[in-house]
């Protein structure tokens, strides 16, 4: 049982945004059994009857050898059950934080949810499947049921599955990751409750906006309150409304935030991740409280203009890394609780300010470690590999859940729904595959109207507020001679490039779109994959060599004026995939504090641009630092077990 009232420093509650005081967490052993003849529905699995003929640690996929199983070959169709004892409340919830792809769930042989999406997270209220109102005659909590049926086809290309092999693991696909990947738990709630909260800053308007949805229409009107707090002590904001309905959109005003002198305080960014706590109750009119939530949010915003991209309303350089987010024993699921914390430590302790996280919709937790640690992501889509309204259909829904779960995160400042036109092969010459690409655009602006959003990240976009550019140049001689000056950059965007494909599709509205190149590099060392069966862009003797080229790689790029941020590819060994700054089991080949004084210094394309190079070269362990960092920050609550 978790306990905490606020995201815990070293285990941040797999809902980080939305934290109620107690929580059961269902990870670890489950009963499991494979179905490849598809017989459980008909033979009445789901009542729990039947044995099951092997134990899984969850949320390790079946594929993984962290899960206990280790099988991976196809299972199109897998079984898992857990009993349980419920935790207090008058209404019971159950989550799922992701199973791919397909699933059903049901306790005590009741059905009580269904869902499709491998990458995003779904909920039921279980209390009417609840045995014995929830206690047996004894007066002990009753034993629960609960059994999952993951269905998840390896052959059909309509399903976004992102980087999780089709068949066997070769060149740049994986191992896939099938059922649960992601945490499992338990939630007692009142009868009225919280479902979700969104946070949307406004800095000029000196304000936040909050939508809050209730459970359902309360009977009369509730009273819901926000207190907003940096630190333990300062109050920036404490107001309350009248509310008649289960959806409301209310503006919370921050008055510090109109200080214009005094402003850098209260602001988010990779430097300066500040963090405002929320409180969020709801209550009777002058009565007592029915539900109490613990939240967060960052104010900042993200935009572009004049060929930058803008943080706060500046210029700011991105120095990205491209991060698979897959793990060698636990495949897309993180290896424990504190990988997803380490994994963003090491991203900061090599000078980057930011990561794309890239074929897939990471676990929230990462996303509660960037916002703490100060690292910008760029949040994409995993594909589909087929094009078809099917297709379409099933990678929109997706789409719209997971822009939904992390629009309040204050780390997250780009969409990218599609990448490299995987999924839309013939975007060039289709008409459908065009207005699909910018119909996706703009339901993302729809969605979320304070990001950017890029409609096909890498070539070809047809309407995009960056245009990014996938370039493996073997030198930093060859990315200078193509983007040092405005006529390379010109000549990039509209002709054919070195894939033999357009940038730029049709003609695109300019607005100030920054460039940017969010794929380069791809440099292998001392692959750790048997045999030959590795693949890198290019090959290089030692670590010396390798921190030659990339120094040169990256110099090229911090050198163009006309250059607005990049994405080296990429942090770590994955699977065949052996071209990383970071071995598969997260050792780095090249010296991280030689590496952050090389990255980190000021780029030509913002001359006002301010880097601490003398800081970075004096770091000795960058990791210790932040972990000091973090553990001496104010706004953090610890968490009481």
């Amino acid at each position: 049982m978790n306990a905490s009232l606020g995201p815990s420093p070293e285990d941040p509650h797999p809902r980080p945004q939305l934290v109620r005081g107690g929580w059961t967490d269902l990870s670890g052993e489950w009963e499991f059994r494979h179905d490849d003849d598809e017989i459980g529905l008909g033979q009445g699995w789901q009542r729990g009857g039947t044995a099951f003929d092997q134990t899984i640690v969850v949320p390790y996929p079946p594929e993984s050898s962290l899960s206990g199983i280790h099988a991976t070959g196809h299972h199109p169709v897998v079984w898992y059950r857990r009993r349980f004892t419920p935790p207090a409340g008058r209404r019971v919830l159950l989550h799922l934080g992701a199973v791919d792809y397909r699933a059903s769930v049901w306790v005590n042989g009741h059905l009580v949810a269904t869902h499709e999406g491998g990458h995003t997270p779904f909920s039921a209220d279980i209390t009417t499947a609840l045995t014995s109102a929830h206690v047996d005659p004894d007066g002990e909590p009753a034993v629960q049921t609960v059994v999952v049926r993951a269905e998840d086809r390896p052959g059909d290309a309509t399903q976004p599955r992102g980087k999780q092999d089709w068949a066997e693991p070769h060149v740049i696909w994986y191992h896939r990751t099938t059922g649960i990947w992601q945490t499992v738990w338990l939630e007692g709630v009142p009868d009225l409750h919280v479902t979700d909260l969104t946070w949307t800053p406004d800095i000029p308007g000196a304000a936040a906006r909050m939508e809050i949805d209730l459970n359902r229409l309360p009977a009369t009107a509730v009273t819901v309150r926000v207190v907003l707090r940096l630190g333990t002590d300062e109050v920036l904001a404490d107001q309350s409304w009248r509310v008649t309905t289960d959806r409301a959109a209310l503006q919370v005003d921050i008055p510090a935030l109109a200080q214009g002198q005094d402003r850098d305080r209260l602001l988010w960014s990779p430097e300066s991740p500040t963090l405002i706590r929320a409180v969020v109750t709801v209550s009777e009119p002058d009565g007592p409280e029915i539900d109490r939530v613990r939240s967060y949010l960052g104010l900042r915003s993200a935009g572009i203009g004049g060929g930058h991209f803008l943080l706060n309303g500046q210029p700011y350089f991105l120095r990205m890394v491209l991060n698979q987010g897959y793990w060698p024993d636990s495949h897309l699921a993180a290896p424990g609780p504190d990988g997803l914390r380490k994994e963003a430590e090491l991203i900061k302790a090599f000078g980057f300010n930011g990561v794309r996280v890239h074929q897939k919709i990471e676990d929230p937790r990462f996303l509660y470690w960037c916002d703490v640690l100060g690292l910008l992501v760029w949040a994409e889509m995993p594909s589909a590999y087929e094009f078809s309204a099917t297709a379409v259909e099933r990678l929109v829904h997706e789409w719209v859940a997971a822009v939904r779960r992390d629009r309040s995160h204050p780390c997250v400042v780009t969409w990218v729904p599609l990448n490299e036109s995987w999924g839309v092969q013939d975007i060039a010459v289709s008409s459908r595959q065009q207005h699909y690409a910018t119909a996706l655009y703009h339901l993302t602006h729809a969605l979320d109207g304070s990001r950017p959003v890029i409609s096909n990240d890498g070539w070809e976009h047809t309407e995009s507020d960056i245009w990014s550019i996938h370039d493996y140049a073997p030198t930093g001689d060859v990315l200078a001679q193509r983007y040092g000056t405005p006529d390379g950059v010109a000549a990039a965007l509209h002709h054919l490039g070195t894939t033999r494909r357009n940038v730029l599709l049709g003609d695109p509205v300019h607005r100030g779109q920054p460039v940017m190149i969010t794929e380069f590099g791809g440099l292998s060392y001392a692959p750790e994959a048997p045999g030959d069966s590795w693949f890198g862009y290019a090959t290089v003797a030692d670590a010396e060599d390798l921190y030659t080229r990339v120094a040169g790689l990256i110099g090229a790029l911090l050198d163009s004026p006309q250059i607005a941020g990049f994405c080296y590819t990429q942090l770590a060994d994955t699977e065949q995939e052996a071209n990383g700054l970071l071995t598969a089991a997260r050792c780095p080949k090249i010296d991280p504090p030689r590496f952050r004084a090389m990255i980190t210094r000021a780029s030509a394309g913002i001359g006002a641009e301010q880097v601490d190079a003398e800081r970075a070269i004096a770091i000795a362990d960058p990791v210790a630092e932040f972990t000091a960092i973090r553990a001496a920050r104010p706004d953090r609550e610890t968490a009481s077990r």
